[in-house]
């Protein structure tokens, strides 16, 4: 595949696609935007946009998604795709994707490895990686286990095992689901760069959940840098860089673990696409989106994004039922903007909301305090209108 060129028009299909789409704008290319929201300021950033019919709790649909794409591929023709979160228990639909488009991303067969839950307990075990536990059959301590997903994101698919065995929370069908045995630390993301052989990593963070009843595990945000010492980042980049050669990684991935006080990890599970940092690591220039780009042809990128002071990124979920999003002048720190008119449950995305500070605590603390600005002018202000 030969690189795009400048202003090209790239596909991009994900959950949701703003944040792909803000990337691919800073680094000079034109976004069609296939996703399930249509958000209003993915409206604004991308050259053309088309709402996906359908769930975002059921997944993608093939007939929704290819009808999206297609319509998007007429306006203007796509140097290639790229696709986010959403793909990672459907790789028939990145298959077919691949015969349509020049795919910029990581191959089907790639991914189903990576994302089945035996062949990465293998894989760690093979490379002296600590990975928790795993079972497909319900444990006999389930206080000790979590029930997940199989190619699910986002931790909104994790729940107790104890709780799944009774029927009370169920986060996937029954032919999916697994368990992990639960383990200790403080959760760090790895945000890396993959040609196939070699790993470049482009910076940490740390994330937390926001929990909601029916989501314990839900994603809360995240911060960048995370602080972390040198032997393990040192650490880190050996066991991302040991993944890469076997699995034949490209572009953007991450890798989630959980940290100890003595500098050990667990790696709990490998992302292999663009995720939920893009926003927190990305520079003016879009080196980010070029890193993407280069990675998945085989090729480093010579200038990895150029980041100061510390950044983080959050979801504000709405603490009550909205039956009509009311219109807001929206502060230049959110992003992912729900649409006036549109109905929300109580639990669904606001919007995503950012801050910077000198330092990780800084940014958190303010992000924080906007994510409850935001939600207060949103339940005050419900079929009115609300500045800032």
């Amino acid at each position: 595949m030969r690189p795009p060129e400048p202003g090209a028009a790239i596909l991009i299909a994900a959950s949701s696609g703003r944040a792909l789409a803000a990337a691919a704008r800073r680094a000079g290319y034109r976004p069609l935007v296939a996703d399930f929201f249509d958000d209003s300021d993915t409206r604004v950033i991308a050259h053309a946009t088309r709402r996906v019919e359908g769930d975002p709790g059921s997944g993608f649909e093939s007939e929704a998604l290819f009808e999206a794409l297609n319509a998007l591929a007429e306006i203007a023709a796509p140097a290639g795709i790229v696709y986010g979160a959403g793909f990672e228990d459907r790789t028939g639909l990145i298959a077919e994707m691949s015969k349509r488009w020049p795919l910029l991303g990581n191959t089907p067969e790639v991914v189903r490895r990576i994302k089945d839950p035996v062949e990465l307990s293998a894989l760690c075990a093979c490379l002296q990686i600590f990975h928790p536990p795993i079972r497909l059959d319900v444990p006999e301590d389930p206080e000790n286990w979590l029930a997940k997903c199989a190619g699910a994101s986002g931790g909104s698919h994790v729940v107790s095992a104890g709780i799944w065995s009774t029927g009370e929370m169920v986060p996937g069908n029954d032919d999916n689901v697994y368990f992990q045995r639960i383990a200790e630390g403080e959760p760090v993301s790895v945000l890396f760069c993959a040609d196939g052989r070699q790993v470049q990593i482009l910076g940490t963070s740390r994330q937390w959940p926001s929990p909601s009843p029916d989501e314990p595990f839900r994603f809360g945000g995240g911060v960048r840098p995370a602080e972390i010492s040198a032997g393990l980042e040192s650490a880190l980049t050996s066991a991302a860089a040991a993944i890469v050669r076997l699995c034949e990684l490209r572009g953007l991935n991450s890798m989630d673990c959980l940290v100890d006080d003595d500098d050990g990890f667990t790696l709990l599970e490998i992302n292999p696409r663009p995720g939920a940092t893009l926003d927190i690591f990305d520079d003016a220039a879009g080196s980010l989106f070029d890193a993407h780009v280069d990675g998945c042809l085989s090729c480093l990128p010579a200038r990895p994004p150029q980041v100061s002071g510390a950044q983080a990124a959050g979801v504000a979920y709405v603490r009550r039922a909205i039956a009509s999003m009311p219109a807001l002048d929206w502060p230049d720190w959110t992003a992912d903007r729900q649409k006036p008119g549109t109905r929300l449950r109580l639990n669904d995305p606001l919007c995503t909301v950012h801050a910077r500070s000198d330092d990780p605590a800084g940014a958190r603390l303010l992000l924080e305090g906007r994510i409850s600005l935001i939600l207060d002018a949103a339940e005050l202000y419900m079929g009115k209108e609300a500045t800032f």
